[in-house]
């Protein structure tokens, strides 16, 4: 998996962030049917590698007091693009409480030249059984034990478990653990927060809060694929911008520093819009 790769869906993980992680959903259910109102957020990010971009994240989500559901692309891009042949789409469904969220269904195509590979992951009972399409080769030395797999939420659902935020409680914006497996890998986002600064992006100005994950490895990693001392020693950056209107966090900026020169990514494009009273 490249390295930009995996940067980036960090990233895709936190594209909507928020406060203290909330206990997970315990019991099962039927799959969401579309629930009228809400808000639907169209967002795209570029990223960027000292001047040169080099990838895009694009997302649709929709959110109601029930549901939610979001498709996301990643993609190289720019200068990136000379050289690799990359992109991966994802999609989720589930429900939501205030303080939880319960994944029902999550699936992504990852593409790297010729090569494709379909992920599905589904949620029984609080535990994750991922299918793969051509099967890995490896599930990782050593792969995600059943218990690892128990109780986690997938890499887009990270995005609504943490945007469950109260505007004017920053106490409990960026903290805690979340536990994420995304069909292969299983790892943890250890969220802490930081100050407030003010941020600059082509699609939002104004005071941001800043929030650190780190990107912990649990299991479910290939000796070639697991990440070095050095790609661990920076966490990733988030600069989270209120909404209070909306009633949570987006972040505006992301920055990391490992790997060569670091990766920078902001926001380019930014909707937010009530949902049409029709599903």
């Amino acid at each position: 998996m490249p390295a930009l790769f995996q940067v980036l869906v960090a990233a895709t993980s936190l594209v909507l962030a928020g406060s203290a992680v909330g206990e997970i959903a315990r019991e099962s259910d039927a799959a969401a049917e579309p629930y009228p109102g809400g808000r639907v957020i169209s967002a795209r990010y570029s990223s960027s590698v000292l001047i040169f971009r080099v990838g895009a994240i694009s997302l649709t989500a929709r959110i109601d007091p029930e549901h939610y559901a979001a498709d996301t692309v990643v993609e190289a891009a720019g200068l990136a693009a000379l050289f690799t042949d990359f992109d991966i789409r994802a999609e989720v469904e589930g429900r939501r409480t205030e303080a939880s969220v319960l994944p029902l269904r999550y699936a992504h195509v990852e593409r790297t030249g010729s090569k494709v590979r379909a992920v599905d992951i589904a949620f029984d009972n609080r535990m994750a059984s991922a299918h793969a399409t051509p099967p890995f080769g490896s599930l990782g030395v050593p792969p995600a034990t059943a218990e690892q797999r128990e109780g986690v939420i997938d890499p887009i659902s990270a995005i609504f478990l943490l945007a469950q935020a109260r505007i004017g409680g920053e106490a409990g914006v960026c903290s805690g653990s979340l536990p994420v497996f995304d069909g292969k890998a299983r790892y943890n986002l250890r969220l802490e927060a930081g100050e407030s600064q003010t941020i600059r992006t082509p699609a939002w100005r104004g005071e941001a809060l800043l929030c650190h994950a780190w990107y912990e490895p649990i299991a479910g990693y290939d000796p070639e694929d697991y990440p070095t001392q050095a790609e661990l020693r920076y966490p990733l950056d988030i600069w989270l911008a209120p909404f209070p209107e909306h009633g949570f966090y987006l972040p505006v900026r992301l920055h990391t520093r490992a790997g060569f020169g670091g990766v920078t990514i902001q926001v380019a494009e930014l909707d937010i819009q009530l949902a049409s009273a029709e599903p």
